[in-house]
């Protein structure tokens, strides 16, 4: 399969380590070009090496002729700001992720297919896009022949519908309000900006404050889970982390339930379908450890609480490597046929 990425930033870097350091995922998905945008493709090959977050990777990274060199991979890297303009017809590009950030509707994804691009996979929550995929809940829904505009939804999707869909199918969920403890992201500036932005709170220094808002996974309830629909609300505090997040799910249940058979669904569900999307943990570990982890959520069961047809239920994702590893996995789904 030969890809394009469109859009080098938190996301398209963690995406390309995800299947560089995989051997198995690397034979089969090629990334050909990257698409830098603005940016300075020389600047991308440092910042791909060097990386505050993952670390320094440890291969030999440089950038000479037009391509980004990494180990024995050679990328090539353009500069385009319109999609629509992308030389993907150069490249035969079955798929382009759009990792840009601004590309996340159908008129903006569709430009990448008026380029030649076979499919698009949009790596944020999209608008009028042909479906929302999340694995471990929808991912069967799949249709190579009309979805050729694909949203992963988010990283806070990924994690919470997965913990929806354990709750739902074990007990029944009448009503239930989720909260992310989500880590900043580069949306956010890192002292005050003026008040011309819609949100005023997301105007303020990120690395000072807790910071109230909205989070996207809740437009995509009644798309992915119709059972769903109405009946969870869900808000975002970001917080003064850099990397990794945290869901606080409280869910009112049809069935009278125990912190112990909370857990133990969730247990079995990380071990049976929701295998390598789920973990479960019981160990008294903090945001940090979490770090490079590659399941969609971590579901912390020290923290498990229930009472009568009440339960409160935490999980732990990381917001970048665990969606990229997300990202892999449905193309190679979807190579593999």
């Amino acid at each position: 399969m030969r890809i394009a990425l469109n859009g080098f930033g938190r996301i398209g870097k963690n995406f390309l380590r995800s299947v560089l350091s995989d051997k198995k995922a690397l034979s089969i998905l090629q990334v050909v070009v990257i698409n830098v945008g603005k940016g300075d493709p020389e600047a991308a090959a440092l910042a791909f090496k060097y990386d505050s977050l993952m670390g320094t990777y440890p291969g030999a990274v440089s950038y000479s002729q037009g391509k980004l060199h990494i180990d024995d991979v050679s990328i090539a890297v353009v500069r385009e700001l319109d999609p629509s303009k992308a030389p993907w017809k150069n490249y035969s590009i079955d798929w382009v992720v759009e990792a840009s950030g601004h590309f996340t509707s159908r008129e903006g994804a569709s430009k990448h297919i008026e380029s030649d691009a076979h499919n698009v996979l949009i790596t944020a929550p999209a608008k009028d896009e042909d479906i929302t995929i999340i694995p471990g809940v929808n991912l069967s829904a799949y249709k190579k022949e009309s979805h050729k505009i694909v949203s992963l939804g988010s990283c806070t999707s990924n994690a919470l519908f997965l913990m929806l869909k354990v709750l739902n199918d074990s007990f029944g969920i009448i009503q239930a309000s989720m909260t992310t403890v989500h880590a900043y992201t580069n949306t956010q500036p890192l002292l005050d900006v003026d008040s011309s932005i819609s949100d005023l709170r997301r105007g303020r220094a990120a690395a000072l404050n807790i910071v109230p808002t909205t989070t996207g996974a809740m437009d995509v309830v009644g798309r992915l889970m119709p059972e769903l629909s109405g009946k969870i609300f869900g808000c975002s505090l970001r917080v003064p982390v850099a990397k990794v997040s945290l869901i606080d799910c409280t869910a009112f249940l049809g069935t009278s339930l125990t912190k112990e058979s909370v857990n133990k669904a969730f247990l079995d569900a990380s071990k049976t379908v929701m295998k390598g999307l789920i973990e479960y943990t019981d160990l008294p570990l903090v945001s940090s450890d979490y770090s490079g982890n590659g399941h969609s959520v971590v579901i912390d069961s020290l923290m498990t609480q229930a009472q009568g047809n009440f339960a409160k239920v935490f999980g732990w994702y990381d917001n970048e490597w665990g969606y990229s590893e997300r990202v892999k996995d449905f193309l190679l789904f979807v190579a593999r046929g």
